[in-house]
């Protein structure tokens, strides 16, 4: 079958941003790997997800644009998409960029955010964080510090005595107030805070900022803390009733409901890939994990956002261990159920399957239904396409392989 350019997709990466406003997944930034180099994505293109037609699209960016990197933290407050920190071939960054997502005319603009109060953060990438009131609140990831810069917050992986930097672990908190433009570290009032970490992840549920297992040194870890982001106090290790999750690093953490984490994917303790799913219920401090989910397809370094319907939205990252192959980088879009979805959602899905069934009473349908209902035509008409791109890919990568092993 042929590639069509109506239902082209972001290309495969790993270690990118995205993002979900309104009816759109923004994607921007990582890394894929070419003939054993890593070569970071364009940092002047944007991809856009319509999540109602199922239709991806190219923007062009323009202004102050960021180096392109891999591993920077990217999160939307207000219909802007704030990126910080990255690695690039230059080394880490800890600068800060905006975009405005809401253009009314398709343009969009980075701006650098350099007129601001305080101090940022060191460089690093790999780290996490969580939005409340407005702010952006880092936490952790890998990066450098001068010698004059060494504090607890910080676990030394190696040095340079010559030059007197050091890389290693954090566990620091940032803020940046993005109504008064300035940055400022809280004074943490109390409980035990998580080991210094990176390639952990985030997540917020009321004033609580949670954070699930990271890699520091040769340890992954599978503990679960918060942070109260009004009283500035940890948790500590949060007890867990029954059984835990693997293990892992570069995986996601996303809020489904008031009371409820998505965990997905990563990689293991043991350095497998992962495509395991699991339900954290902070009330009664349960994991669940969720069974029907597909086992044969692993994800880390990937990105999860919530959509309308409280389905998640995983694209991109690996299905291979990146230390030690990588070749494995993705860019289908995994899209997992929580809950039912609505009567109006389930509905339009089955005429958009039986549209060729349903022709000749779709132009029946008011005006408006008929605009949802065309767009997920559209939508399933793009998903089966690319499954058959897909299925058609794997089949070749299998023949290849066969081959090279007889």
């Amino acid at each position: 079958m042929e590639d069509s350019p109506l239902f082209c997709v972001a290309e495969e990466r790993s270690g990118h941003c995205a993002v979900v406003d309104g009816n759109f997944l923004y994607v921007w930034g990582g890394y894929v790997s070419i003939e054993d180099n890593e070569v970071y994505l364009p940092n002047d293109e944007i991809w856009t997800y319509d999540i109602d037609s199922g239709l991806w699209t190219m923007h062009l960016m323009e202004g102050e644009l960021p180096t392109s990197m891999s591993g920077s933290c990217g999160a939307c407050i207000n219909g802007k998409l704030y990126v910080f920190g990255g690695y690039d071939d230059k080394g880490y960054s800890n600068r800060l960029y905006f975009v405005n997502l809401r253009t009314r005319d398709g343009t969009y603009i980075w701006e650098k955010i350099t007129n601001f109060e305080g101090k940022p953060p060191t460089p690093r990438d790999k780290l996490s964080c969580w939005v409340y009131k407005d702010r952006l609140i880092y936490f952790g990831g890998y990066g450098c510090r001068r010698h004059n810069e060494l504090q607890d917050c910080f676990d030394v992986h190696d040095a340079s005595w010559e030059e007197q930097i050091f890389w290693g672990w954090h566990n620091d908190v940032h803020v940046f107030d993005t109504k008064t433009q300035s940055w400022f570290q809280p004074e943490i009032k109390g409980g035990v805070p998580p080991q210094p970490r990176a390639a952990h992840a985030c997540a917020v549920l009321g004033s609580k900022g949670y954070v699930f297992g990271g890699r520091v040194l040769q340890t992954r870890m599978n503990d679960l803390h918060y942070l109260n982001l009004d009283t500035w106090t940890w948790s500590g290790r949060i007890p867990i009733n029954g059984e835990n999750p693997k293990h892992r690093s570069w995986h996601t953490l996303t809020p489904i409901a008031d009371d409820k984490l998505f965990l997905f994917g990563g990689l293991s303790a043991d350095n497998i890939p992962l495509s395991d799913g699991w339900i954290h219920n902070v009330v009664t401090n349960h994991w669940k994990q969720l069974t029907y989910l597909p086992k044969t397809r692993p994800r880390l370094w990937h990105t999860a956002c919530l959509g309308k319907e409280n389905e998640i939205m995983v694209f991109g990252g690996s299905k291979d261990d990146l230390l030690s192959l990588d070749t494995g980088h993705c860019n289908d879009l995994l899209i997992f159920q929580t809950q039912p979805y609505s009567l109006l959602r389930s509905c339009l899905d089955c005429i958009g399957k039986n549209a060729i069934i349903l022709e000749s009473q779709i132009s029946l349908l008011p005006p408006k239904l008929l605009q949802q209902v065309l767009k997920k035509i559209t939508f399933w008409t793009a998903a089966s396409h690319r499954e058959e791109q897909r299925a058609q890919k794997e089949e070749t990568e299998n023949k290849y392989q066969w081959i090279s092993n007889n």
